[in-house]
């Protein structure tokens, strides 16, 4: 098979993916093909389920590499590993499109439908655009069951879901109550507090005089939101203000509408904001409704479900909020009640799902009592049970939420997603149940029981009518790591006893509250075990200018566009590249770029060793008399990695781990070994260099594959015939390093540097070929290297010599001294000028050095391993500042 010249991923990529599923590598099972466990063990991550909405962004991209690395390298160090795929049915999200679709598309206004009737355009929907995310999900490679996907409205993940919120319910854990929430105007519906974003905006600050009630002057308040003025019950100052003693017992009108609110006193005010008086709306701000219940005061709703005014509000009924924010500044100043306006910065909280402005309303929703779930979650972490990396940044602030936990709204005004299993009779009497006849069982019971004393009239099953609400998406998603392998619906089957506890959980800080310490709630309630191990957050992805990649901005790249111009190969390196765990990261394309080279690198390394098997000269079976320090330094290299990348892994340190292969295999393997490998012009190949080689680069193509899955099987198959697949193909267990050959290695490749810079700067081509004499405590190093220098390094002759070499280019590698000769004679005003250089340079951070360690704090300050590191800097310098002056008098 003929190469082409560069890596060419499309069709590679497909091949793979069709071959990789078609042997069923990535489905998993608890047992083995005979039906008996599978002795493995099992490695088990869940997918953050992506909302069935969209498309993979950037930090999905990231999220799943990670996850498919991690996933890889088990199964290929003998785990059986399981990755879940699935998605969330997104409720607002979900919801919001297809009623836009029904409305853009059809002409259907979702209100004229029934319940029934839009639930089908759902579904329907949800079956057209759900399997996009998938397809991305496979072309960027990764590895997950595709056998075990799993979609939150899925009928078992729905009974789950319901036989959770009855059991809590029954628990005493879910309550139904009016009161404050968080209601988002655009979507209709309430969010929990988690689901607010607060950011700083301009606004502006307006006071407002209210005119006191049986005597002469105003009450000056200041307001962000002149709007809610008409929904005021009261005016609010501190008991310690001088300024409002004389206002005790008063009362004063409300502008435009002339409402008379009590003056109320409470220390809750701060009486240096604004005039120190406040406005109380106990409708429209959790402050003022808790001022409201404290002081028994009337609460006056004025905005409807869609941030329009409602009648209460007596004006601009029907008109949206901010337009009448803009109308009743105009009134009241042509009122006379609009003193001045402020410019200021202030936060507003807004709706992570539609983006509008929240408004706080008081509401009748469902609760979750959180404390009692949230005291176990905490402990699990604290305790080290769960480990979350890196722990230094979000374990203080998982903490924090956990201590500070408040009830969960889990109630949304939607018909998309688990309907609420509460059941109503007429006179508003409700049961929670499973379905209407268990409903109507209970009920029947608790209503018609003798002694109950409770005069209701006879009900049928059809009287029942069920909750219109639908449960937070998140109330669904907590279940994941359970549900998945049906351990809500069928407790104790084999895959939840086999998988569970799972792996690791992979995701994005953001959601830290929404669901990982959700999750670790859940599967402590119905498991009684933790979900997962191990928490690794991914850091945000943003542009190169530092902002966070946004559909709003549009600096948001398409993934598949990504793939279709670099490769899936390409894009994972260059997303990996540049993301330290937990930490956000700067996207550039430019990180691509850099893995379509690498691809290439590798390719190009591929067409030598193919050109090395097909060399016209043939290929020798003779041994050669002289060891192969190439190969041991290679074989050395690559095991002194691999406990690297054991160690990194261990530590979720994956970009490292990708960067010590990478200059693994571009530096020491490219560069060095194939260059000192190759054979010499017109002559055969050395079989047993050859072998060698192969053996090395499918080594080393096996430690890249978790990152590079596409190129690092197709370039293993193209080595030679095999008889397996890499992605199946397991570790063999590290082996002992050899320090003596690693440090040849090194000195090999400085010696050949230190040789090819001193001809750049002395002006001697590298086509003429110079002497060696080398001053050394270890001559037996340059023994065993010469003849690689000889190639290498167009060196004539290698000589230990015993004193200075004079007419030579001084060079020092490590303590040894290097004398180049070349065959023309030598200009020593360019080597005398560059040995000044160095050793003026080496004489200043001598001074530093002896600085730092003439200092006392420093010394007895520093770790005892710090302070003899400087020490060491100082015994070097002074060896290297001797020799370089012992270099100049030779010349």
């Amino acid at each position: 098979m003929e190469l082409t010249k560069n890596f060419e991923p499309a069709a590679i990529e497909a091949r793979w993916t069709a071959h990789w599923k078609g042997k069923g590598y990535f489905n998993s099972l608890p047992t083995g093909p005979a039906g008996t466990p599978d002795e493995r063990p099992a490695y088990t991550v869940v997918i953050p389920p992506p909302n069935v909405t969209g498309v993979l962004h950037m930090g999905h991209t990231l999220n799943e590499t990670v996850q498919d690395i991690l996933v890889r390298r088990a199964r290929m160090s003998g785990f059986n590993a399981c990755w879940v795929p699935g998605s969330d049915h997104a409720s607002i999200a979900t919801e919001a499109k297809v009623v836009q679709m029904l409305k853009e598309e059809k002409g259907i206004d979702k209100n004229s439908l029934t319940r029934k009737e839009f639930l089908k355009y759902a579904f329907e929907w949800k079956e057209k655009y759900g399997g996009i995310i998938y397809n991305q999900i496979e072309r960027l490679g990764c590895s997950v069951d595709w056998n075990r996907v799993t979609f939150t409205m899925d009928d078992h993940y729905y009974k789950a879901v319901i036989k959770v919120f009855v059991d809590l319910y029954n628990k005493g854990l879910i309550y139904r109550g009016a009161r404050m929430i968080n209601w988002d105007p655009a979507a209709k519906t309430a969010l929990s507090d988690e689901e607010v974003e607060y950011r700083e905006v301009q606004s502006k600050l307006y006071y407002v005089q209210y005119k006191l009630d049986g005597q002469e002057g105003y009450i000056t308040i200041a307001t962000t939101r002149p709007e809610t003025i008409l929904g005021d019950t009261a005016i609010c100052v501190n008991p310690n203000d001088e300024r409002y003693q004389h206002l005790k017992g008063a009362y004063a009108f409300v502008p435009l509408v002339n409402r008379r609110i009590p003056v109320i006193f409470d220390e809750y005010v701060d009486m240096e904001f604004g005039t120190g008086a406040l406005k109380i709306t106990p409708a429209h701000d959790i402050n003022d409704y808790n001022l409201g219940l404290k002081h028994h005061l009337e609460i006056i709703d004025t905005l409807n479900e869609d941030g329009t005014l409602s009648e209460a509000a007596q004006l601009y009924i029907g008109e949206d909020r901010f337009d009448v924010r803009k109308k009743i500044v105009a009134d009241l100043e042509k009122a006379g009640n609009l003193v001045k306006t402020e410019d200021i910065i202030n936060k507003n909280g807004f709706s992570q799902r539609s983006n509008a402005v929240v408004e706080p309303r008081i509401s009748t929703q469902w609760f979750v009592k959180m404390k009692e779930l949230a005291a176990p979650a905490l402990k699990a972490v604290v305790d080290g049970a769960i480990k979350i990396h890196p722990g230094d940044r979000f374990l203080a602030t998982y903490k924090y939420w956990l201590e500070n936990v408040k009830d969960w709204c889990i109630s949304r005004q939607l018909w998309w997603g688990q309907q609420i299993p509460a059941w109503y009779a007429p006179d508003g009497t409700f049961v929670v149940a499973e379905n209407k006849a268990a409903a109507f069982e209970q009920w029947s019971k608790m209503y018609s029981a003798p002694g109950k004393n409770i005069d209701h009239s006879p009900i049928t099953i059809d009287d029942l009518q069920q909750d219109s609400d639908v449960l937070d998406t998140w109330f669904s998603s907590w279940l994941w790591p359970s549900e998945v392998f049906y351990g809500i619906t069928n407790p104790g089957n084999a895959d939840i006893s086999y998988y569970y506890p799972t792996s690791v959980l992979v995701t994005g800080q953001d959601i830290i509250f929404f669901w990982v310490a959700r999750m670790v709630m859940a599967g402590l309630e119905y498991e009684k075990e933790i979900p997962f191990k191990d928490v690794y957050f991914t850091g945000m992805v943003r542009d190169k200018l530092g902002r966070k990649m946004s559909k709003q901005l549009g600096n948001s790249p398409d993934l598949l566009q990504l793939i279709n111009t670099y490769g899936a190969d390409a894009v994972r390196f260059g997303i990996m590249i540049s993301a330290p765990a937990g930490n956000d990261l700067l996207f550039d394309e430019s990180s691509l770029e850099q893995g379509r080279n690498f691809n290439n690198k590798i390719w190009n390394a591929l067409k030598l060793v193919r050109m090395w098997q097909n060399n016209p000269n043939g290929i020798t079976e003779e041994a050669t008399a002289e060891p192969d320090i190439a190969a041991a330094w290679m074989r050395n290299r690559i095991e002194q990695a691999r406990a690297e990348m054991e160690n990194l892994f261990s530590e979720f340190r994956l970009s490292e781990g990708l960067k010590t292969l990478y200059s693994l295999i571009w530096d020491d393997f490219c560069s060095w070994y194939l260059e000192w490998q190759k054979p010499a012009q017109g002559q055969p190949t050395s079989s047993a260099k050859l072998q060698a080689t192969i053996e090395y680069f499918e080594e080393l193509l096996q430690l890249l594959h978790p990152y590079m899955p596409f190129i690092t099987e197709e370039v293993y198959h193209l080595l030679r015939e095999q008889n397996d697949d890499l992605s199946v193909k397991q570790y063999q267990p590290v082996r002992a390093t050899d320090k003596d050959i690693l440090a040849q290695g090194e000195l090999l490749k400085q010696t050949i540097t230190a040789i090819r810079d001193a001809r750049v700067k002395n002006n001697i081509k590298s086509k003429e070929p110079v002497k060696l004499f080398v001053q050394t405590a270890q001559p037996e190093n340059y023994t065993s290297l010469a003849p690689i220098l000889q190639r290498q390094a167009n060196v004539e002759a290698v000589t230990i010599a015993t004193e200075a070499v004079d007419k030579c280019i001084n060079v020092l590698v490590g303590k040894d001294k290097l004398f180049i000769m070349p065959a023309t004679e030598l200009d020593t005003s360019i080597q005398k000028e560059q040995l000044e250089k160095d050793l003026q340079y080496l004489q200043g951070f001598l001074i530093s050095v002896e600085k730092k360690l003439s200092n006392e704090r420093f010394v007895q300050n520093a770790k005892p391993e710090i302070v003899e590191i400087e020490r060491r800097k100082k015994a070097d310098a002074e060896e290297k500042i001797k020799a370089l002056q012992e270099s100049l008098k030779s010349l």
